[in-house]
């Protein structure tokens, strides 16, 4: 069986690191050995010169021919430059934050030039230190097992074959699965998203708030839904659901719970709608991908009701977290759903949803994690809770965020 499971670091591998040290002598030797994995993609991306300023020193970070560069100093008017602490490079060596981390907390660390040639020298960074090829347009593909191209626009329904299944998602990094739920559960299922919404309130700190161009202040993420919705919480045992974390060979646990949207039209002001993002994007990649997000459509969603977008391949690539790009020769594919479809994608697949402009739309995200291999809980993923959250509250009162 294909297998999801693409960590390599557990709580263990966290370590002290002496900041001069590694840029002087582990971050140079690193890239005499890994320059080749780095380099073409580097160059596709044209990172242009790039400088770590931190309390230990300064470091410009340059492309020269096929290798990868470390010098001491500053780099000039004509590179880059950010600044961080040294508790901050220790994360971002460690895996436990990425430059996504440092725009969602309002930092401002970008002393020069802009967040990304800061993103993508990021990519370089995580190629060297893991050993993973920076991503190629040349190294885009899609195959089924016996080699024939694979149809990415493919669905698939409760009777098809779970072996197919699987090697679908482990290849495209998402499914959509037509037909899998009763509309009549969904239509339960939204008449408890109407009883439910009395029960929560702003800053409850268990939903979210957006502003209409009426006005009008409105809830448009219920957290803990399951609470409020029987119907809801009975599909979190039931086969149909648990079918989905038994298609790979990898140890899935179902989540315990789930979070309710609707998607107004509209939205002025508060977080509704998210641009092209992975859901690892800030940080902890190789602690806990792939875990799997399952939408679940308790009404259709089209071009014109906020439907789910994906990119194919997405979560095999060694790519920056927070923008999508052409250049990366990534196709995109939209998810129109009906009433009773789910989908399910990969926690490090780039996704996006689109923002209503015919019709609104109410889902239910839900999902899979891998079980733990630490034997002591990885105490950063807390801080990455909360710079989530405070993220969240800070986009919330912006205007015009959708």
């Amino acid at each position: 069986m294909p297998t999801l499971d693409l960590r390599t670091r557990t709580a263990d591998s966290i370590r002290e690191l002496d900041v001069a040290d590694f840029f002087d002598e582990e971050l140079p030797a690193l890239a005499a050995e890994r320059s080749h994995l780095a380099v073409p993609g580097a160059l596709e991306l044209g990172v242009a010169p790039f400088t770590v300023a931190c309390p230990a020193g300064e470091w410009t970070l340059r492309i020269d021919g096929d290798e990868v560069k470390v010098d001491r100093g500053d780099g000039g008017p004509d590179s880059g430059r950010v600044f961080l602490s040294d508790d901050e490079v220790t994360k971002l060596v460690n895996d436990l934050i990425t430059p996504m981390t440092l725009v969602a907390a309002a930092g401002t660390h970008i002393q020069r030039g802009d967040h990304g040639n800061f993103l993508d020298w990021w990519v370089v960074l995580r190629s060297l230190l893991d050993a993973r090829p920076a991503h190629t347009a040349a190294s885009v593909a899609f195959r089924a097992a016996d080699g024939s191209p694979l149809d990415l626009d493919r669905s698939f329904g409760p009777g098809d074959d779970d072996a197919e299944m699987a090697e679908f998602l482990a290849e495209a990094g998402f499914l959509h699965l037509a037909g899998w739920l009763d509309p009549a559960e969904m239509d339960a299922i939204s008449a408890e998203m109407d009883a439910a919404f009395p029960h929560y309130a702003p800053e409850d700190g268990n939903s979210w708030w957006a502003e209409t161009a009426d006005g009008t202040h409105r809830a448009v993420r219920l957290q803990r839904f399951e609470e409020h919705s029987p119907t809801f919480a009975g599909l979190l045992g039931d086969d149909r659901f648990l079918r989905i974390g038994r298609l790979t060979g990898d140890d899935y646990e179902a989540r315990t719970g789930g979070e309710a949207l609707e998607k107004p039209i509209g939205v002025v002001k508060g977080i509704s709608d998210l641009m092209w993002h992975k859901d690892c994007a800030l940080g902890m990649h190789s602690y806990r991908c792939c875990g799997l997000t399952v939408g679940i459509s308790v009404t259709g969603a089209d071009e014109g009701s906020g439907q789910l977008a994906v990119v194919p391949g997405s979560h095999r690539a060694l790519v920056q977290p927070g923008f999508y790009r052409k250049a990366w020769g990534l196709p995109v594919r939209q998810l129109p759903t009906r009433t009773g479809d789910v989908t399910v994608h990969c926690s490090c697949t780039f996704h996006m949803s689109h923002a209503p402009v015919t019709s609104e739309r109410r889902v239910i995200y839900t999902g899979f994690g891998l079980a733990s291999r630490d034997e002591r809980p990885l105490e950063h993923e807390a801080q990455v809770r909360v710079v989530r959250e405070e993220a969240h509250r800070k986009v919330s009162q912006a205007p015009g965020a959708a």
